[in-house]
């Protein structure tokens, strides 16, 4: 297929704009081994206005977190018209709320774990009593653990509330769901293997996902073939609800019985050497270089 010319955008103005940038070099450099006609564009270094005016064709969006997926950048494409990779306006708005994501998965009947939403107005010794410790704390709209906390003694929860609010105005408190934590790609209409993570740390933090070598990513996942079934279509459900189309990742956790609590979709998730979307893909046999074009190829408008 022939692509055009195409933007990877990169970078940009988030907290986790040092991931994007990583993402977004690993994506440009595969499209052009392919022999796409890619250019990197930081939409912090240069206007926007430029992808018009130098005829970008397409967009692949490899930003991460605020500006990025929100659904403010897809919102700029849609307006200049160029096709983009992802999902839309509304999905990726919704998406990168945690806790509007979480009111839909409610509302579905999708299961998601018990939640407080905190504000400098609140009980924290009743949302402590009412959810237990330990629970984790984070800024309802940031990505990659930014602002995240564990929290195992309910005198904790103001210092971590006082952490997550730097990010966001709008913080959720979410009872800790003790089991092993899975990871979920979905692309297009296919869902990748389910990864288990595993990690020495108190919880997969930023430095787990992008820094340390000591987690581990199990593929298989160790699951029965037909409980992992299960779980794709759990999350493949749960991404529709939201809206989310193209490419994605869904993160859950299971409890000591086995039961699934889905946690937030991930609509540009990382496409870095430690990123999970590349890792379950290759377990299909889908190389990265493969796997950037049949995102591409899945770029939209309107």
């Amino acid at each position: 297929m022939n692509f055009g010319r195409v933007a990877v955008l990169l970078g940009g103005k988030s907290a986790e704009r040092e991931v994007s940038l990583k993402s977004g070099t690993m994506v440009l450099n595969a499209l052009r081994a392919r022999g796409v006609d890619a250019h990197g564009f930081d939409p912090k270094e240069r206007d926007v206005a430029a992808l018009v005016k130098e005829r970008f064709d397409r967009a692949f969006i490899a930003l991460h977190g605020r500006f990025g997926e929100d659904g403010t950048v897809q919102g700029v494409l849609e307006w200049l018209g160029i096709r983009y990779t992802g999902s839309g306006v509304l999905a990726s708005a919704l998406a990168m709320d945690k806790l509007r994501t979480k009111r839909i998965w409610q509302a579905e009947g999708l299961p998601t774990a018990p939640y407080a939403v905190l504000t400098r107005e609140s009980d924290l010794k009743a949302v402590a009593r009412r959810l237990r410790t330990p629970l984790f704390v984070k800024p309802a709209s940031e990505g990659s653990s930014v602002g995240m906390s564990k929290v195992k003694r309910a005198a904790d929860l103001e210092e971590a509330f006082a952490l997550a609010v730097n990010y966001d105005p709008v913080v959720i408190a979410e009872k800790f769901v003790d089991g092993p934590e899975l990871t979920v790609g979905i692309l297009g209409e296919q869902v990748l293997p389910i990864i288990r993570i595993e990690t020495p740390r108190e919880f997969y933090d930023y430095e787990a996902k992008y820094i340390a070598n000591d987690t581990r990513y199990l593929i298989p996942c160790g699951l029965p073939k037909a409980k992992e079934r299960q779980l794709q279509a759990l999350c493949l459900k749960a991404f529709r609800a939201v809206g989310c189309i193209g490419w994605g990742r869904v993160d859950l956790m299971l409890n000591r019985q086995g039961r699934p609590y889905l946690l937030e979709i991930n609509t540009s998730p990382g496409m870095t050497d430690h990123s999970l979307v590349p890792m379950a893909a290759r377990a299909i046999g889908l190389s990265y270089e493969d796997l950037c074009i049949e995102i591409l190829e899945g770029a939209h408008v309107g």
